[in-house]
């Protein structure tokens, strides 16, 4: 998975903390990254309907439903695309000892362990919300972090 994923839950997390719109320019600032770049991840989680861009001078990203119904996966998808990690590409059909097309009806012994393999990564991935990791966060880093990160992504000298 690229970085994009991690500055994408993060800050899925840390809208968790706020009511009002956070501009991207701010969050960049919070995480210590560059804006154009966050601001690709917070494009693909609007897109996929995550969030949402308010516009305007109190303008910024919001959460688009609660932090319980947005899981891992959501964010996974959104940035990395739906795809699978693994794609068979025949490769026991090629070469001097290639099988025909014929003996090739079902996926091979490899395809079928990374099917698997996906099946429950996905699997692991939707277990887990927003509101899940916002909890550990505060379990983590202590009572109230949340509510501070909330307090400075709103302050204003933003």
């Amino acid at each position: 998975m690229s970085g994009g994923v991690e500055w994408a839950l993060h800050c899925c997390v840390v809208l968790t903390s706020v009511r009002e719109p956070v501009p991207a320019a701010r969050l960049a600032r919070l995480h210590d990254v560059s804006p154009t770049y966050l601001a690709k991840q917070l494009q693909a989680l609007s897109r996929a309907g995550l969030v949402r861009s308010v516009q305007g001078k109190s303008g910024g990203y919001v959460l688009t439903r609660s932090p319980a119904q947005i899981t891992v996966l959501d964010v996974v998808d959104a940035v990395e695309g739906p795809g699978a990690a693994f794609v068979c590409t025949e490769i026991r059909r090629r070469g001097p000892l290639a099988a025909p097309p014929e003996e090739c009806t079902e996926p091979c012994a490899i395809s079928r362990a990374m099917a698997a393999a996906e099946a429950a990564r996905r699997e692991a991935l939707r277990a887990v919300t927003i509101a899940d990791l916002a909890a550990d966060v505060e379990s983590d880093s202590g009572d109230g972090t949340l509510a501070g990160i909330g307090a400075w992504l709103n302050a204003a000298d933003a």
